[in-house]
């Protein structure tokens, strides 16, 4: 399953996010484990999944805690890498940065990939230049586990068991009781491309209704220059009276 951007309008260097269908596959294993020199973060057990990351001090909103690094890679070698997992292992590491980028965090990853999702984000993902970085939203206390809100793809066409893998137990009060994304990739297409099409047919509506606009804005300037042409005569004849 392949991680998207929590933030995509925050995007630079003309870079979209662009979310991919979803990797159901385990990662590889990584080569760095823990939080490294990172002074924001701890590396530990977590009560929501496996191991999760924890403040190691107070951490103001809006603070760039990490970077979300790993191997750099095309879709089409995500694909391939994993293909050959076990289908009842949703757990990944792939995060997609644009149509042509994924980062598999499972190779060379850090801290950064230990983050768990959260329906109560705490945390948000931002790219730029290409970079995928971890931000708070809010102050973090000494001890919270960070989390963010994973929108993981998928399609309608998916197969339901497989999507049951992505159930979350973060144990919020809002909880939508799944890491996916809240519309599937396929409908969010259909839907952008309705609503492209929609605005492309207004557009040449209004290109067709334009030229009669400016016939009629020149009739209207035709008359107020026939009006302005007797104004002077008048006036003029007024003056010879006196």
């Amino acid at each position: 399953m392949k991680k998207t951007p929590t933030s995509p309008r925050r995007t630079q260097a003309g870079t979209q996010a662009a979310p991919h269908h979803a990797h159901m596959r385990r990662a590889q294993k990584a080569t760095r484990e823990g939080a490294e020199d990172n002074p924001y973060v701890t590396v530990r057990q977590s009560k929501i999944h496996g191991r999760g990351v924890y403040a190691s001090r107070r951490i103001r909103k809006g603070t760039r805690i990490i970077e979300y690094v790993g191997d750099r890679i095309s879709h089409e070698e995500a694909d391939a890498r994993y293909d050959a997992k076990p289908a009842d292992d949703g757990h990944t590491f792939l995060f997609v940065v644009d149509d042509d980028i994924c980062i598999d965090a499972g190779v060379g990853g850090n801290a950064a990939r230990f983050i768990n999702h959260k329906c109560d984000a705490n945390c948000e993902t931002i790219i730029e230049d290409r970079r995928v970085f971890i931000e708070a939203i809010r102050t973090i206390e000494p001890g919270d586990e960070l989390g963010y809100d994973y929108q993981l793809t998928w399609e309608t066409t998916d197969d339901p068991e497989e999507l049951k893998l992505y159930a979350c137990r973060c144990g919020a009060a809002n909880c939508r009781g799944t890491m996916l994304d809240r519309e599937a990739l396929d409908v969010k297409k259909r839907r952008k491309a309705k609503a492209k099409a929609k605005s492309k047919a207004k557009s040449k509506t209004g290109a067709r209704t334009k030229p009669q606009t400016k016939a009629k804005t020149k009739t209207a300037v035709a008359k107020r220059g026939k009006a302005a042409k007797k104004k002077p005569a008048a006036r003029g004849g007024k003056r010879r009276k006196a």
